[in-house]
This record gives structure tokens, sequence and C-alpha cells, in this order.
């Protein structure tokens, strides 16, 4: 196993009716920045009830955050912050919302411009400036309510960009699991999909001495299967609720990808989709994964034949079950409602490869993956896989 360091400092509050523990949570006197996006918490009954739990704070409202936060938009927030004197940020919303008020949150005292951030990915580690801020999750898909990591788009030049660091960790985050029972079908699969992907991005590389970790990431992994479909028909069973969102968070708090290799290179081109053609981030997921594993076969043959064992429980040839995995995979995909071709998602995809191919050479992306091995030429072809 690698040497690793973990380091979480997110106090998880999580539970029916946890809520109304917001005015303990909060720092007192603390003058709030209420961050949320297109308005479903007031629809679902959340807004109402965050209002009440923090009744006697000084609160100033910023709505509009959108999915895939845009950079500009942000921007705007930030100037709000620093004009109001804001010291502490209350996310209320998904992964998106999180998203953002991780960016307001690292760059309103940054020294410098505040898109190098992004574009340079820029660490903001513990000791920087910050302002601290909690979240109230009302949908599970991220995990971004107990990590430190972030994505932000740039409307104006269409990039989607990763950063993050150890200073914007959230100081708590509010789970309760019957806030989906307002959310729409495609929210919640989607949801599924992109913690599926996000344990995969830490797990499908290549055989280790993480015994533990690998057995942790299937146990999600084998969890998302059973429950994906049935969380979808039945939002309101409270098991099934818990149990998702509990998997959407550990999928991506750092846990399972502590001292073992990871990937990532699926996140990357699927970003590019979203931000070229602002397909569901998940379902870009969905698109590019089975492509990418067919690609890199022969490198990760050997874990996709172990996931196809204790995941599929598929016999053969580890040649057999490593293939049979990814069109397992697929299927599941299929069953969650996912797309899982480009030409599906958009007409407008015949020169998408050379595109994305490009842009990645032109920032330096020349070796992605678990070993560095997903050259440009790689990229290309798992793009147009992908058509």
């Amino acid at each position: 196993m690698q040497n690793f360091e973990l380091y979480n400092p997110t106090n998880l509050v999580f539970g029916k009716g946890q809520i109304e523990k917001l005015s303990s949570l909060v720092p007192k006197n603390a003058k709030i920045l209420l961050a949320y996006g297109g308005g479903s918490i007031f629809k679902n009954g959340v807004y109402d009830q965050v209002k009440l739990a923090l009744k006697g704070f000084e609160i100033v409202e910023f709505g509009g955050i959108e999915p895939n936060p845009h950079f500009e938009t942000l921007m705007k927030a930030i100037q709000i912050v620093k004009e109001k004197n804001i010291n502490f940020i209350l996310a209320v919303g998904g992964g998106s919302v999180i998203d953002g008020v991780k960016f307001i949150s690292g760059a309103t005292h940054f020294e410098g411009d505040p898109m190098e951030i992004l574009k340079k990915r820029i660490l903001i580690k513990e000791g920087a400036k910050v302002i601290p801020f909690g979240t109230v999750l009302t949908l599970p898909a991220t995990g971004s309510e107990m990590n430190s990591g972030s994505v932000v788009t740039i409307n104006a030049t269409q990039e989607k960009l990763a950063f993050g660091g150890s200073a914007l960790f959230p100081k708590f985050s509010i789970c309760d699991p019957t806030v989906i029972t307002s959310l729409p079908e495609r929210q919640i699969q989607n949801g599924i999909i992109d913690a599926f992907t996000h344990v995969m991005e830490q797990y499908l590389t290549y055989p280790h001495e993480g015994y533990l970790q690998d057995r942790i990431a299937e146990g999600i992994l084998q969890t998302l299967i059973e429950i994906g479909p049935k969380v979808v028909q039945n939002p309101s069973d409270y098991a099934l609720a818990s149990n998702y969102m509990w998997c959407c968070t550990m999928a991506l708090n750092g846990l399972i990808q502590k001292g073992v290799p990871s990937d990532w290179a699926t996140h990357m081109i699927g970003h590019e989709l979203t931000a070229l053609y602002q397909i569901d981030h998940a379902r870009t997921l969905a698109i590019i994964a089975p492509n990418l594993y067919k690609v890199m076969f022969e490198t990760k043959k050997q874990k996709l034949a172990q996931y196809g064992k204790r995941i599929f429980g598929l016999t053969g040839s580890d040649e057999d079950i490593a293939a049979k995995a990814i069109d397992k995979t697929t299927e599941f995909f299929h069953i969650m409602g996912m797309k899982t071709k480009l030409s599906e998602c958009t007409d407008d995809f015949t020169k998408t490869a050379d595109f994305i191919a490009n842009r990645f050479q032109e920032r330096g992306w020349v070796g992605l993956g678990e070993k560095q091995n997903i050259t440009i030429e790689k990229v290309r072809k798992i793009v147009e896989m992908s058509y």
C-alpha cells in the first residue's frame, strides 16, 4: 500500500430532521451568505427549514448558482461577500452549489486573478485566508459535502476546470435523506451514476495491495447496483434514500482513494462534453467510461477481471470476464436511464474528438490515467468510440 495522509475535518450531520441543528453549527454572530441554485429549495420546504433554524442570524441571500457553476456568476457572489462583510457561507443545494461556494470561499481573499485558481489548478491550502462555510445537501451525487474538491465552468471559454485544497473542506454538512423525495427522476439517476463512476475512478486501475480499499469500494458499487433502480422508483423509502445518500458521500470523501492509485481521465474528458454541450455531468461519464475501459483494456484487464468476478459474479477466463464486465457496466448505465453515445445527446459531435485532444495538448495534459499512459491519441480514440 502507498503512503498516505488522511485529513477530513468535515462534521457530517446525517439523518432526518437535522436541519434544525443549524443554529448550533453556524458560528455565533456570523453574518451569513445563504447560497443556493435555481429555487427548488423553495418548493421542497428546505428553504423554510433553513430560515427557521437560523432565526436571529443576519443573512444575505444569493441565488441562481447554475448546474456546473459559472465562474462569472460566482464572481458576482464574491463582490457581495466583500461589500457586505460576510464571514460565513451556507451552501444549500447539490454539488454545484457546494462547488460554487468552495470557489467563493477560496477566491474572495485570493491575492491575484481568481481565474488563475482554475487555469493553474492552484491549491488553497490549510492556513490560507478563506471564508468558512457549511452545507445543507439537497441532491446526493458528487460527494462535495465531505471533500475539498470543486469544479467550476468558465462560460466565456467553455471550460470546466477542477481545483481544491485542504482549506476548502466544509466545516459541517447536514445530510437529510428525506430531501430526495421531491427530486426529479433524472437527478436521482444522475446521482447514482455519478457516485458509481467516482468509485470506479479510484478502483478500476490495476491490482495493488490496498485490499481493504478495494473491498470498501466494491461494497459501495454493489450497494449502488442494488438500490439504484429501486430508489428511482421509490425515493420516499428512507432505507433506500439513506443508503443512496451515504454511498454518494463515501464515494468521494477521500477514504477509498488513500494508499491506492487512481485514474480520473473519464472525468477530465467528461468535463469537456459538459462544457461544450451542456450534457449532465453524470451522463458524460456514462458516455466516456465504457470506451475508456475498452481503449485501455490491456492496462486495466486484471482489475476489470476482479471487478467482473466480485461485482457481477462472472466466470470464465480473465480475458472474457474483463470484456463482459465492461458490457455489464454499460447495461447498468442503461438500466439507470443513461444514454451511452454522444450522438444520442447532440447532433454537433463530429469534430469533438479533435477539439478535446487539441485542448488537452495545449494544456499540457499529455499523460492521463493511473499510469499516465492515456496519450492524446488515446483520448482522441476514446472520444471517437463514444460517438
